[in-house]
């Protein structure tokens, strides 16, 4: 999250890793906040195995950083083990990670400097043959097109040992926030077989895995910093129920997007804390835009109109969200929040599918997964409202390989979720351009794609946000997404854990500066 190809995907991408090296502000407080739970206790110390759970499926396990990472458990264990060049930060989009950056005059060609002091966990330097290697095999896998939008393997090239060129087909002032999240480093020509136990950059070093589960070790060497923590054991759930019923039994210190369900059954527990994070997780409906029964816009407004948002929240989030607003990236500072919010109208909404001529005697398929909490109920309600305006909804629920590998890009109506909503770029760039790898409505919209050009050549910040407004306002009025509110992203953790991460998304997964008061 899918994401998934997710960072996420983990998106979507991911999904997004994200967080800066310290990656603990930003964020708001819930009930029992976790970082002003017991806050003046104690300083931060060096010590301690963190025990965190993590959703996933066993039958979506992979092992391969540039793979699809439909599991969240995968996600945390492959961002701690390995490091990408850039990750979302507390007060910017894009912050340096493995690598600093600097563009040419024209934004066609960046150049990357390798941090130093950054070795592999078996010692070795990080060379910019290593870079140059690892981003090739990212952009020669099937997603990786979408990963890194106007790049093509050619482009990609060592200039001395420390800098590595990427070289954009057109000129690209965020192109630093196409390296976040799966840009993961491996040494050069590492062989496919041996993917699972390559060393990495990262802040902890694998110790053992079994199934999904793993235990990871400091890494006294690492490059950003000191860690703290002695060790990290993840553990695989396959339900949000099960990790937090571990979480409250002490099993665990650490349950990791749990979701609002968890959260108020957790509010009365006072050796329980709560991390509430606002713009964390997308669940938007998809809608196929290039073909189908749902390929006319006025359709796809008519549902849009159908949904009531303020029950979405309340009853699939239980309140631990907010209303959206059909557009994409809303944790982005140039979101626009000027854009009148789309409310329900179930007498417009019958009308524009009378004048669309949608066949109102049929039943569609709308397919879901239950990969993260609330997904597939939101489905499910989702069918219940727009009923009202005439439109029958058959829920299907997928096993989550089935979903990834057959319906995903694919289904006329589908639900989707990604966990990165600070970017209204990334999601321009990689599911919504008419090229993208995970265009997963089919949107092709050659107004969407100019201004998404001409704004990644503007240098000007105050002139590019126009045009990105131009982008939300194109999304907001034809694009395939129904985003009908925003998921609090919601962790719950143990008296004893200090300084979790903060940020949305998948900030989560960055664990370095976290500690334990015991």
């Amino acid at each position: 999250m899918g994401v998934t190809r997710r960072q996420l995907l983990w998106a979507g991408a991911g999904v997004g890793a994200a967080g800066a090296l310290a990656a603990c502000g930003g964020g708001a407080g819930g009930t029992k906040d976790a970082a002003s739970a017991g806050a003046a206790s104690s300083q931060p110390r060096a010590g301690g195995t963190l025990k965190v759970g993590a959703l996933g499926k066993a039958s979506a396990i992979t092992r391969d950083p540039h793979g699809t990472q439909a599991n969240e458990s995968d996600y945390l264990i492959i961002s701690l083990i390995y490091d990408t060049l850039a990750v979302p930060g507390s007060t910017a989009n894009t912050v340096p990670r493995l690598a600093s950056w600097k563009p040419s005059e024209d934004l066609k060609t960046w150049r990357f400097t390798i941090a130093d002091g950054a070795t592999f966990h078996d010692g070795t330097p990080v060379t910019a043959a290593d870079v140059v290697w690892s981003l090739q095999r990212l952009r020669n896998t099937p997603a990786g097109r979408s990963r890194l939008p106007g790049i093509q393997p050619e482009g990609i090239r060592a200039e001395d040992e420390k800098t590595v060129v990427l070289v954009s087909d057109y000129p690209n002032a965020d192109l630093p926030l196409q390296t976040r999240l799966t840009t993961f480093v491996l040494k050069k020509d590492t062989k496919d077989d041996a993917i699972a136990g390559a060393p990495g950059t990262g802040p902890f070093k694998l110790d053992w895995y079994r199934d999904g589960n793993a235990r990871l070790v400091r890494n006294d060497n690492w490059y950003g910093g000191k860690v703290l923590l002695d060790a990290v054991e993840v553990r695989l759930f396959e339900s949000p129920q099960a990790m937090a019923n571990a979480l409250l039994a002490g099993q665990i210190d650490l349950a990791s997007n749990v979701g609002a369900v968890a959260a108020r059954t957790a509010e009365a527990r006072k050796d329980v804390q709560i991390l509430r994070r606002p713009n964390d997780m997308a669940m938007p409906v998809v809608m196929r835009t290039a073909d189908g029964p749902f390929a006319d816009a006025r359709v796809r407004e008519a549902l849009k109109l159908a949904v009531d948002r303020d029950a979405m929240v309340k009853q699939v989030l239980s309140g631990y969200g907010s209303v959206a607003n059909d557009i994409l990236g809303t944790g982005d500072p140039a979101f626009a929040k000027d854009i009148p919010q789309r409310g329900r109208d179930l007498a417009k909404a019958k009308q524009l599918l009378s004048d669309a001529g949608f066949d109102t005697s049929r039943t569609y398929d709308l397919i879901t997964t239950e990969d993260v909490s609330g997904l597939a109920e939101s489905a499910t309600l989702f069918a219940t409202q727009v009923r009202e305006a005439g439109v029958k909804i058959n829920v299907v629920k997928q096993d989550s390989k089935a979903f990834w590998d057959a319906t995903w890009l694919k289904a006329p109506l589908y639900t989707t979720y990604w966990g990165t909503n600070d970017s209204v770029v990334f999601f321009a760039s990689k599911t919504m351009l008419s090229d993208a790898g995970q265009n997963e409505s089919g949107f092709k919209d050659p107004a969407f794609d100019e201004a998404y050009r001409t704004a990644m050549g503007t240098a000007d910040a105050a002139a590019r946000d126009k045009l990105l407004h131009r982008l939300q306002e194109i999304e907001f009025a034809q694009s395939g997404y129904l985003l009908w509110g925003m998921a609090d992203g919601i962790d719950l953790a143990g008296a004893a854990v200090r300084d979790l991460p903060r940020l949305p998304g998948y900030g989560r997964v960055q664990l370095e500066k976290t500690w334990l008061a015991r």
